[in-house]
């Protein structure tokens, strides 16, 4: 028996919150203030998005969950809801595997998950530090950091 890889069992909780979180919403609606940010890489494997939106980010996407979103479906893998971009509906579906961050501004709590490098693609790296989340107006998210349980 190897080693205890903490950095991969943080990663695999921290993707089981996020599917709470948004299997909560998909049934009872955002409480309160509670909105999201949510930044996926938009090549990733299984992510489903119109090829505008393709062309228009073809590496990063940010998406907000909050005034307007419609048929939130979450999944084991991934979730699925339709966005309104400038009056234009749009289907996307995420896989956990494909975020980057996940950010709820209302509550100051935000996760960063960060891929340590190409050539070791299949191992991420969670990163929880505080950060500042980019809104309209600018609010500190405190975004939790694992860098020291990883070898």
């Amino acid at each position: 028996m190897g080693d205890i890889d903490y950095g991969n069992l943080m990663h695999a909780a921290m993707r089981g919150l996020i599917r709470q979180v948004l299997e909560g919403v998909a049934q009872d609606g955002l409480p309160g203030e509670h909105h999201f940010f949510i930044t996926f890489s938009t090549g990733a494997d299984g992510v489903e998005l119109a090829d505008w939106l393709v062309q228009r980010y073809p590496t990063e996407m940010t998406v907000v969950l909050q005034h307007w979103f419609d048929s939130l479906d979450v999944d084991p893998d991934g979730f699925g809801v339709t966005l309104n971009f400038g009056d234009s509906p749009e289907r996307l579906y995420i896989p956990y595997d494909a975020i980057r961050t996940f950010v709820d501004p209302s509550v100051e709590f935000g996760l960063r998950f960060e891929s340590v490098g190409e050539e070791d693609e299949e191992e991420d790296e969670l990163d929880i530090e505080l950060a500042e989340v980019e809104e309209e107006p600018t609010t500190d998210a405190e975004i939790v950091s694992l860098d020291k349980f990883r070898k």
